[in-house]
């Protein structure tokens, strides 16, 4: 065993050693390697002549300086790296304000005839449908025909013309009015329905909240706060 001198004065020493503050010039990594290699000096100096440290108990010393240093290099450099990062992201979206885009959803909005969609598929389908709902009578209104499909996201435009047997009390085909409607994704592969298969809804960025602790938010028109990643296509 090593023997430490116990002399008050070199104690003294050694506790100003370690509560040393570092120059406020220097950054994290700096002002610990400093302070680490003061403390060791210290302790060389103040070692017992007779039973001085060994080869083996300095490098182990140095190599605890070395994983120290390496983990708080790494730590500053993932933090410049996230600001970064965060610093793209939000310009990204300042450039999606005024935007449509497609979101998870089931609800299409129909005006002077147009309402557009989408459906996003995880994997292949031999026959994809879309069948919109009007949610007031709780009636389907028409079936979209969208055939086999890839894997993907699939935008779709929907004119607001209802199934041609969709006709009213007078036997007259139906004029859908404007408003919200519902639809459902009904995908199928083999004979057997896909439930890997959603919906997507039009909304529009209306604008972009920054610098919260939940990162960069988009704020919709209809759907509210959302993250950048829940974006599955800008039209």
């Amino acid at each position: 065993m090593t023997a430490v001198n116990n002399n008050p004065s070199t104690i003294n020493d050694l506790m100003a050693t370690m509560n040393a503050k570092p120059p406020a010039a220097l950054d994290s990594v700096s002002a610990d390697t400093d302070k680490f290699m003061t403390l060791l000096v210290t302790q060389l100096k103040n070692q017992d002549p007779l039973n001085p440290l060994d080869n083996a108990q300095v490098t182990s010393q140095l190599a605890q300086l070395s994983t120290v240093t390496g983990v708080n290099k790494l730590n500053a450099t993932l933090e410049t790296l996230k600001a970064s990062y965060q610093s793209s992201e939000a310009m990204t979206a300042t450039n999606l304000i005024g935007r449509g885009v497609l979101i998870e959803g089931n609800y299409a909005y129909l005006h002077g005839g147009h309402a557009v969609m989408g459906v996003e598929l995880a994997s292949a389908a031999d026959n994809v449908q879309v069948i919109i709902t009007d949610p007031k009578t709780g009636k389907d209104v028409e079936t979209i025909e969208l055939g086999a499909q890839q894997a993907g996201t699939v935008p779709l435009a929907w004119d607001g013309t209802p199934d041609p047997d969709n006709l009213d009390s007078e036997g007259k085909p139906v004029t859908l009015a404007d408003g919200q409607y519902t639809f459902r994704v009904v995908a199928t592969r083999g004979g057997q329905q896909l439930n890997d298969a959603k919906g997507l809804s039009l909304d529009s960025v209306a604008s972009v909240t920054t610098g919260g602790s939940n990162g960069v938010k988009l704020n919709l028109g209809i759907k509210g706060p959302i993250a950048l990643a829940d974006i599955k296509q800008v039209l």
